[in-house]
């Protein structure tokens, strides 16, 4: 690993990283709800499933969900089981009363097992580990080529931080418009149909 290929890695991951997907819809949520610090703390369920998905790549056991159909549907059909109960929450959530302060921690751990959750039951996430992270591993480096993805893996699990970050900053911002119970149903229930739409999108994913 050269810097060059730092330099092509970097945008090109942080592209990756700020696409719209369920997990950062639910930063942006969570933000325009509970407040920037809160759905930042809450990133940290995501970084651990990435991590754990960095990790099963790094040794190839990335392979066997690749190579197995069935693996493959049964997370996929778990994971947009789980994004479609989100959904189902969001649009009946009540809107008249604000987030209770004293359940602050108790909402933060909910919160980053959303996180968690979302982020591990989607199959393709871990493909995209295989695929998109070997693109830059020079095999006739200096460097073995496990320390390479080690270090590839915490660039972009920092960069992943920075895109939780941008999100719940722009949810943030968004909390004062949401502060009336129209608004903020309405926020709610497109969100709900956003994830419920991710939800089919996995659904009908392959490998």
């Amino acid at each position: 690993m050269d810097l060059s290929s730092v330099l092509l890695f970097i945008p090109a991951c942080f592209a990756l990283n700020m696409a719209p997907g369920p997990n950062n819809l639910l930063s942006l949520h969570n933000a325009s709800r509970y407040g920037l610090r809160t759905a930042c703390v809450a990133g940290a369920g995501r970084i651990l499933a990435f991590s754990g998905m960095i990790a099963l790549a790094a040794m190839g056991l990335a392979v066997v969900l690749h190579t197995s159909e069935y693996l493959f549907l049964a997370i996929k059909v778990v994971g947009a089981g789980y994004l479609f109960y989100i959904a189902w929450q969001l649009w009946r959530a009540p809107v008249g009363v604000a987030a209770s302060t004293g359940g602050e921690l108790r909402g933060m751990w909910h919160l980053a097992r959303q996180e968690c959750f979302v982020a591990a039951g989607n199959p393709k996430a871990i493909l995209i580990f295989t695929a998109f992270l070997p693109q830059f591993v020079t095999v006739d480096s200096r460097m073995p080529v496990s320390e390479q993805f080690l270090w590839l893996g915490a660039l972009f699990l920092v960069l992943e931080w920075a895109a939780i970050a941008l999100y719940a900053g722009l949810g943030a911002y968004l909390q004062r418009w949401f502060s009336q119970p129209g608004p903020r149903r309405l926020f709610n229930r497109v969100s709900a149909s956003l994830l419920g739409c991710a939800g089919l999108g996995l659904l009908v994913a392959r490998r």
